[in-house]
């Protein structure tokens, strides 16, 4: 047990979002060691040398120093952070682009989701406008907000799956088009029904801002920068929840509601520019892929191995946890064969070394005793293969993409999976303990900010306030400073909280040290919520109520960096789909809130309703608890269950067919 997170009780080398972050002394002495007694011995074993560069070291009393040297080879930072995952020796590699070049996609697809996450509050102090324009009632009013939110969830949907299938560049442009055109729509809309319909056609046109930009960071940052980087897309995203109300009351004021969405066609006209020019597609298939030599070395290991086990009477070993989406990670559009078991092709993975390019899949496979076969000696038709017989595509110089082809909208099929596939996992991810719990705390993290936007303009545009348009969208300043506060808390400090923990744990990483975090979240929303609920009711000073809703904007930054970073963390290879699962709940929820919360503020009055939902976000943060000390035997669990394995095409090379 490492830092009070309890192991399974099964034994097992890998589990999903467990890794090796740092490398101590102890290791590299033991390297060093192993290194020197292996070239004392390299003379008088040299038979059992060439039977275990055949084999990949799996017999008996070789695991430990065959870990070690694949360690060694590992690719590190100079602070000595193991890279994960670890880039190819490709220059068209995303993670091995200049991190300038990588900071400005960030930062265009940051402020295109500052744009898109003040959305949902745009009209929030003109919303009794509305209501007065369109004489319909506040709870009718506040429909704009949860039709729009309802949109974001649906469209989220069926973006993720189109970017898995033919890439998030082409989904990025094609939404900001649509969201184009609800813009322009609403900007000439006349009616209620008519602005209630730009409004749905415009969360469509913003979902993949949502559900694809915390999957884009996953592909081109390493593990060890992704919080600082989520960090600052969350705050550019609840920047927009908090600033652009602000910027909209001097629109409402001073020109139109018209006026306000012409606006916004001018930025999403800048917005489409930006992302067309410096926003390339980020896929990389990172699926092991075998050379030639290896392949045919597999095959006949393969055969040997099964005519043994028929022999003796023995099963196949079992294959590794979770490999199925390891394989599939980010689709492939090799060859199908449907009657080939995965099973089968991580058998062949465990029993030749030379079948994984990558050596954290090596490494975690020679330590993995379940899976390791003992040592056979390899059949006649292996032992005939030449050295020289290894023609592979990477012996040929790899040139680097021009400019030019970067900017290409359409880069193919990314994957082998059916779109119903895609569309299905974000559901099936619901079943997995860590992406349920990430839900939870990232929707009512933001949940709690678009309740208040929905009363804030009658709240504070009655007695004793009596403030006007300009004043009440003033006051958004102080969540957007706590959003900047909390995003600097939430991606420096966790970072580093993080290292630490890792330290003490001997340099291996688990996601929930990101639950540490929760601490502050539950304190500083808490305080949020039923501090401003109650200075209102009290009738304080208006700085009051405005203070604490910058404390809640604080929190609730602070809890969406942490679910994301918790989420993407310990499943990375389902990123997008559970970013999808995140957002899908959070506007779905936005939704059903909309249609009580002003009633419920009316009826029960701002105190009592405040401290209710403050009650809320305890219940939810309690379960961190449980979570930090099994969520490891949860993601063991989900490993060795299975969950997604329906909903991804089975496959193998044709090339290893006889």
């Amino acid at each position: 047990m490492g830092l009070g997170i309890l192991e399974p009780k099964v034994h097992r080398d890998q589990i999903t979002g467990t890794i090796i972050m740092l490398r101590h002394e102890e290791e590299d002495t033991e390297d060093a060691v192993s290194q020197q007694e292996t070239e004392k011995n390299d003379d008088a074993d040299d038979i059992d040398s060439n039977s275990e560069a055949k084999f990949g070291s799996y017999g008996p009393g070789n695991a430990r120093r065959n870990s070690t040297a694949s360690a060694a080879t590992l690719k590190t930072t100079k602070d000595g952070i193991i890279l994960n995952p670890q880039p190819h020796d490709n220059p068209n590699d995303p993670l091995n682009a200049p991190i300038w070049r990588r900071d400005l996609a960030l930062l265009v697809i940051g402020f295109h989701s500052f744009v898109g996450g003040g959305q949902t509050p745009i009209l929030a102090a003109g919303l009794s406008s509305i209501e007065s324009e369109f004489d319909v009632s506040s709870s009718t009013g506040s429909y704009l907000v949860g039709a729009f939110m309802l949109a974001l969830g649906f469209g989220s949907l069926f973006a993720s799956p189109t970017a898995l299938l033919y890439g998030k560049r082409v989904v990025y442009l094609v939404g900001i088009i649509i969201a184009i055109g609800g813009a322009i729509w609403a900007a000439c809309a006349k009616s209620f029904g008519s602005l209630m319909g730009s409004r749905v056609l415009m969360g469509i046109g913003f979902s993949p801002t949502e559900s694809l930009p915390s999957a884009t960071i996953a592909e081109i940052y390493f593990a060890h920068e992704r919080a600082y980087r989520l960090g600052i897309y969350t705050f550019l995203l609840l920047g927009g929840k908090n600033l652009v109300p602000m910027l909209s009351a001097f629109v409402f004021q001073n020109l139109s509601r018209h006026w306000l969405f012409w606006i916004l066609t001018i930025f999403l006209g800048f917005n489409l520019t930006a992302t067309f020019l410096f926003v390339p597609e980020t896929f990389w298939d990172r699926t092991p892929i075998p050379d030639k030599r290896s392949q045919e070395e597999t095959r006949a290991a393969k055969e040997y191995e099964e005519a043994h086990l028929k022999e003796s009477g023995e099963e196949h070993p079992r294959h590794r946890p979770n490999s199925f989406a390891i394989i599939n990670e980010n689709g492939s559009n090799r060859d199908l064969d449907h009657d080939h078991s995965f099973s089968r092709i991580n058998d062949v993975s465990a029993i030749n070394e030379t079948v994984s390019v990558i050596p954290s899949l090596e490494s975690s496979l020679a330590n993995n005793d379940d899976i390791a076969p003992k040592q056979y000696v390899l059949p006649n038709n292996a032992e005939k293969i030449e050295e020289n017989n290894l023609a592979t595509d990477f012996s040929q110089p790899i040139k680097r993409k021009s400019y030019a082809e970067t900017l290409n909208i359409l880069s193919g099929r990314h994957t082998v999976d059916k779109w119903w596939m895609v569309f299905l996992r974000p559901f099936v991810l619901y079943l997995y303990p860590s992406v349920l719990f990430g839900a939870l705390v990232y929707s009512f993290a933001i949940v709690w900010l678009i309740l208040i936007s929905e009363t804030i303009s009658k709240l504070f545009s009655e007695s004793p306030y009596d403030y006007s348009q300009i004043i009440i969208g003033l006051f958004y300043v102080s969540p957007f400073i706590g959003c900047a506060l909390g995003s600097i808390v939430a991606g420096k400090f966790s970072d580093f909280l993080v290292r630490k923990l890792v330290a003490k744990n001997n340099g291996t990483y688990e996601p929930e040290f990101r639950l540490v975090m929760i601490i502050p979240v539950v304190i500083s929303i808490c305080i949020g919520l039923m501090g401003f609920g109650w200075s209102i009711q009290n009738k304080d000073l208006w700085i009051v109520p405005v203070i604490f809703f910058g404390v809640l904007g604080f929190g609730s930054s602070l809890a969406s960096t942490t679910a994301i970073t918790y989420t993407v963390d310990s499943y990375r290879i389902f990123a997008t789909e559970a970013l999808v699962s995140l957002n899908f709940s959070k506007n779905l929820l936005g939704f059903i809130f909309s249609l009580f919360n002003t009633s419920f503020v009316a009826a029960r009055g701002v105190r009592t309703a405040f401290l209710t939902f403050g009650g809320v976000q305890i219940f939810i943060c309690l379960f961190a608890i449980p979570l930090y000390i099994h969520g490891k035997r949860c993601r063991a669990w989900t490993d060795d269950r299975e969950f997604m394995k329906w909903l991804y095409v089975r496959y193998k090379p044709n090339n290893t067919k006889k």
